[in-house]
């Protein structure tokens, strides 16, 4: 620690980038401002920090190697590295990069591309100086991140699997290979964007030329121009490199003393690897140095050495190495041992970390980021809006049963339930139909509302999101659409009825008058939930509140670790639970007698609050689904734009997954959208152990709600285009920079599955959250609002397509009845005012040419009368189609649609009759 350089004091304090460039075998600072940019006779240090969920920093390190470096700076590149890594705690995994063959990881650092410049600060080379523009050509390589390679400007680099980057002094030409994929031509479009703003300070011609086109485009015989013309292309090859990577078996040695010895190949255990020493992992592309944390800083740099000279000696330099130290290993590193045990959460020491802290702070350095980060606090959000309409079915067999909406809130375990939420979004209203599957529901049961809930989505035109819950597992989202949620035992359908009965299992369906135990829990109105448990005290936890009731006994048990907040609950679940009854208050440790007799007796109970999972950093991977086989590709340092229209994505938050489903995605596909999903649990790529209960989100691009796009920084416009994603990313450029507004047509309301429309059952979803103890509990509105709100508003009658003027409340109301009755009077001012509010209309028909007398001036206080009789007039003659002539309101003649057809009794006689088409296409236009 002694030995920390000076140029790597208080690194790591926060979330970022830091760079440093190896000169005289020392690191020094590059300005933020020239992140990205990388000299081919240079080495350099890259720091990437990442503040997690938990408030701890995360770290990887890596070095860069450019094609000209020298032996000597690569080697202290390596070096300094392990220094940065022990100074911030040993924990980092650090990343060996060589120019032309980066990790994903790295390259995602400095989207969208790195073009490394000749020139460096050793061995004699000197960074090139600006100059007359030089014609230079690219290759470009990947769907995620692009690997970007300057190849010679000649008609032997073009093939036809790559896209190539023609970079001419006065235009850029992106030759896209007639085998190469769609993803990867919209990838280099952003390379394009690059260069264009790098080196023509965006002020240069962009052309896109077609593998095979004809010489009878003129940019495609501008392009081949540049090359003497046209002539047939090669065929690309295999690489020496590939073909080698590819050939090599999984190796491990152990690192001792500088040398290597063979330990194992193929089939490995974590056993073999021993906490004291350093061990070398040949998995062929990438190779891996393992350190056991007993081992010294020196028998680090050592191992880091060795595995340097094991490449020379091979003549495998383009490999990456990756060091990472014991019980920090890389997901891919565990994948290649066999059954590699579950990692328990490490209690790692602040020992190391807090000696590099304390050396910093003698030297004046702020070192509060380097020992702790703060954790972020925050409450759960449902990132929904509540105030929309619920329905929900029970499924019984192929058959479903729509809820009363008293009813609606309480599910049964041993059914299966099906339920839409619609609510307002943006501009258009949002839908989520989701299934929800109780611990005791039939597997039967489970099918039916899985395939019953696809044909619901798919009859929306897959516009709508879709959710699949197993009960213990719900997500916040869930509780705040049905605010008020109740889980009770048994079932009331014929396949619950029938398992019970084949199992010889007692009905243990709920019955008001029985014994039954409460559970209550969740943080507010907005979100509570009451689960019948079993009745006997070991059910009980010091940490929630419980509702017992028998026959007309009432008991309210208060746990001692409740806060006040909780208690509120209860009160408010009792209105569900047993309403106009009054409850005898129980708390923990003053319990009467009758309270333990119903229980069976006293005995021991937890105290610790039951744990859920709770969601962490997300993580996105493409996926390639085809005969039931999944295969997935982490995109590091995502955002909106690594979403592809042609591909599927899953979004893992570990608390639950989303599956995002390009527009573009085959149709077959798209069906198998939720098997995509159970597919990625089952495979557990991430090595997390994640339950195959995880809810999981069906999300169709262009219908992304709020609770997925807060993922990401989010351009609706983006999403809102059509073409495939080269077709839009060419857009974008062409347009500079900006996504070109398509009049998309809106999303139509979706219809109701069950016999309703939803405008005419759409409650308004509110809920007061005032408590009194001695309050009477009646739900919902007051009967004073009701009465008010019956002369004023008629939900019955209005259409979602054009909502009145809605006051938003938080969170919504589970029962509320609609208003029935309606006021003429107000129907009648609502027309009125709605004429006055509305633009002036264009005249239904064009106006005539006849000249007319000017009318009188009309007075101002007279306008508005006379405006709104003239358009009441208009709009009268318009709805009986009158043959008699009208007037507009500035006096111009407008003649139906009858009287300018040819077979018209009555004709227009002052019309241009060799211009009637053009009459005729206005009024179809105003129609």
């Amino acid at each position: 620690m002694r030995d920390l350089d000076p140029a790597f004091q208080g690194a790591g304090q926060k979330a970022g980038i830091e760079v440093w460039r190896i000169e005289n075998f020392k690191p020094v600072v590059v300005p933020q401002s020239s992140y990205g940019k990388f000299f081919t006779g240079d080495s350099y240090v890259i720091l990437k920090t990442i503040a997690l969920k938990s408030g701890a920093l995360r770290h990887d390190i890596h070095y860069w190697l450019g094609k000209d470096t020298s032996q000597d700076e690569a080697g202290a590149a390596a070096l300094k590295t392990v220094e940065l890594d022990a100074a911030l705690g040993g924990r980092a995994v650090q990343y060996r990069e060589v120019q032309g063959y980066e990790t994903e990881r790295f390259l995602s650092y400095f989207k969208p591309c790195i073009i490394p410049q000749e020139g460096g600060i050793a061995s004699g080379f000197k960074h090139a100086e600006p100059e007359e523009h030089k014609i230079r050509m690219f290759t470009c390589q990947g769907k995620h991140v692009v690997h970007v390679k300057e190849v010679p400007f000649a008609r032997s680099s073009l093939n036809h699997d790559d896209i190539f980057i023609l970079d001419t002094a006065n235009k850029i030409f992106q030759f896209n290979g007639s085998n190469s994929c769609i993803q990867e031509r919209a990838k280099a479009l952003e390379v394009v964007q690059h260069i264009k703003d790098t080196y023509h300070d965006g002020k240069c011609d962009i052309a896109t030329v077609e593998d095979g086109k004809l010489m009878s485009d003129a940019e495609t015989g501008e392009f081949w121009g540049f090359f003497g013309g046209f002539a047939p292309l090669p065929r690309k090859t295999a690489t020496d490199d590939a073909k080698n990577a590819d050939a090599l078996s999984t190796q491990l040695f152990c690192v001792e003393k500088g040398q290597v010895e063979l330990v194992a190949s193929d089939s490995l255990k974590k056993e073999l690897l021993d906490t004291g020493k350093c061990y070398l992992l040949d998995c062929g592309a990438e190779i891996y140095v393992w350190m056991g944390r007993s081992t010294s800083l020196d028998e680090r740099k050592a191992a880091s050495g060795a595995a340097e000279e094991y490449l020379r000696s091979q003549d495998r330099l383009k490999s990456h190495i990756i060091r990472l130290i014991e019980n920090f290993e890389t997901v891919t590193f565990r994948s290649k041992f066999e059954a590699w045990p579950q990692s328990t959460e490490v209690a790692v020491s602040e020992d190391g970390r807090g000696k590099v802290a304390a050396l910093l702070k003698r030297q004046g350095v702020n070192v509060r980021g380097l020992l702790k980060a703060a954790p972020a606090k925050e409450e759960p959000q449902p990132y929904i809006d509540c105030t929309g309409h619920l329905q929900v079915w029970r499924v019984n067999g192929q058959d479903k049963t729509l809820l009363p909406v008293p009813d609606q809130s309480k599910f049964y375990s041993g059914e299966c339930y099906i339920f839409q939420y619609t609510c307002p979004g943006e501009d258009q209203d949002e839908c989520l139909v989701g299934t929800w599957f109780g611990k005791q529901s039939v597997e039967e049961d489970r099918n039916s509302a899985t395939s019953q809930a696809n044909k619901m989505v798919e009859s929306l035109k897959f516009l709508a999101s879709q959710l699949q819950i197993y009960e213990g597992s719900e997500p916040i989202l869930f509780f705040a659409i049905f605010q008020s949620f109740l889980v009770l035992k048994g079932g009331l359908s014929d396949g619950y009825k029938n398992f019970i009965s084949g199992k010889e299992l007692p009905d243990e369906t709920y019955k008001e008058d029985g014994v039954a135990l409460f559970r209550v829990q969740g943080s507010g109105p907005e979100n509570m939930q009451a689960i019948q448990v079993e009745p006997v005290a070991s059910s009980l936890n010091s940490s929630y509140c419980y509702i017992l009731h028998r026959d007309s006994s009432v008991f309210s048990w208060i746990g001692n670790l409740t806060t006040p907040e909780v208690q509120e609950l209860v009160e408010r679940q009792l209105d569900v639970i047993k309403p106009n009854m009054q409850s005898k208050l129980q708390k923990e440790g003053s319990e009467s007698e009758q309270f333990w007799e119903i229980l069976g007796g006293k005995c021991e109970y937890p105290s610790q609050k039951i744990a859920r999972d709770a969601e962490s950093d997300p993580h996105l991977f493409s996926c390639t689904f085809s005969k039931g086989d999944l295969k997935v590709t982490e995109i590091y340092n995502f955002n909106q734009d690594d979403l592809m229209t042609e591909d599927i994505f899953i979004l893992d938050c570990h608390s639950s997954i989303f599956v995002w489903v390009g527009q573009q995605v085959d149709q077959k596909i798209k069906t198998e959208a939720l098997v995509i999903g159970q597919k990625f649990l089952e495979h557990d790529f991430l090595l997390e152990k994640l339950s195959l209960e995880t809810p999981i989100y069906i999300i169709a691009e262009g219908s992304e709600p709020q609770f997925f796009t807060r993922f990401f920084t989010w351009d609706a416009s983006k999403s809102a285009m059509h073409g495939n994603s080269f077709q839009r990313k060419l857009s974008i450029l062409k347009n500079g920079g900006r996504p070109t507004l398509n009049n998309k047509p809106k999303r139509r309301a979706p219809t109701s599955h069950g016999g309703r429309s939803v405008a005419a059952e759409k409650p308004q979803r509110s809920r007061s959250v005032s408590f009194s103890p001695d309050r009477v509990r009646v739900r919902g509105r007051s009967p004073a609002f009701n009465a008010l709100a019956s002369t004023f508003e008629n939900a019955n009658a209005r259409n979602l397509s054009t909502p009145p003027p809605l006051v938003r409340k938080p969170y919504p109301k589970s029962g509320a009845t609609d208003s029935t009755n309606v006021a003429s009077r107000s129907t009648a001012l609502a027309s009125l005012t709605a004429t006055f509010e509305q633009p002036p209309r264009e005249p239904l028909m064009p106006r005539s040419v006849k000249p007319r007398p000017k009318s009188p001036p009309k007075s101002d206080s007279n306008s508005k009368e006379n405006l709104m009789s003239s358009k009441m007039e208009a709009l009268t003659i318009h709805e009986d189609v009158k043959e008699n002539e009208v007037e507009d309101e500035e006096g111009l003649t407008l003649y139906p649609y009858e009287r300018l057809t040819t077979v018209s009794t009555n004709p227009a006689a002052d019309i241009d009759v060799t211009k009637r088409e053009t009459y005729l296409s206005s009024a179809d236009k105003i129609n």
